[in-house]
């Protein structure tokens, strides 16, 4: 699972990501025009969005990525607590509104129950297509109940198509999401990876 961070205060980020860190993989953008580049890629489970960022702000971003048919869910974290502040959120597409300062666990919290409610994963924590069913706990794979042994990002790789069936997805979308933008390897690297699964 990847989460996106657009928060302009960078201390404050890693700080966010240090929190998740352990059960999702991130990346950050530190102003609203970075974050809408970001998002645009179409390959976060969550985004959690700051309102007040540079360049473009949080609301902006938001309706923008909204604009654009661009669902991914959207946990907007932000020193603004009014009640006006959030019925906007929610009215531009917020799926979930927490306030700084915020507790570790809750917000991890807030974030499984979002990939819940939107991958309708409310039993094991697992994946089933046809006959093949991952375990997301013990990173596992089984096809009709005989264990089958994947290698490095193989597990990765599966997981992100299963969720992404009937959704048509490029190699792109398949690299950046599984190997990240930083990645000094090359996008055939996904070519290796399939073949062997």
């Amino acid at each position: 699972m990847k989460v996106l961070i657009i928060e302009d205060d960078k201390i404050l980020s890693k700080t966010i990501e240090q929190c998740i860190c352990i059960k999702y993989d991130v990346d950050r953008a530190f102003d609203g025009e970075e974050g809408i580049i970001y998002a645009e890629n179409n390959i976060y489970d969550v985004i959690i969005l700051d309102l007040m960022i540079p360049i473009i702000d949080g609301y902006s971003v938001l309706a923008n990525l909204r604009n654009k048919k661009i669902y991914t869910p959207v946990l907007i974290l932000t020193a603004k607590d009014g009640l006006d502040d959030k019925l906007k959120g929610f009215r531009l597409g917020a799926d979930d509104y927490m306030t700084k300062p915020f507790n570790r666990e809750e917000l991890l919290a807030r974030i499984d129950a979002i990939i819940r409610r939107t991958s309708g994963n409310y039993g094991e924590n697992a994946l089933e297509f046809k006959d093949l069913k991952l375990d997301l706990n013990s990173r596992t794979a089984k096809v009709n109940e005989i264990e089958v042994a994947l290698q490095g990002k193989q597990f990765d790789v599966l997981e992100y198509l299963i969720n992404s069936k009937n959704t048509i997805i490029t190699k792109d979308q398949i690299f950046d999401k599984i190997w990240g933008f930083d990645s000094d390897t090359s996008t055939n690297v996904i070519e290796v990876y399939t073949s062997r699964a």
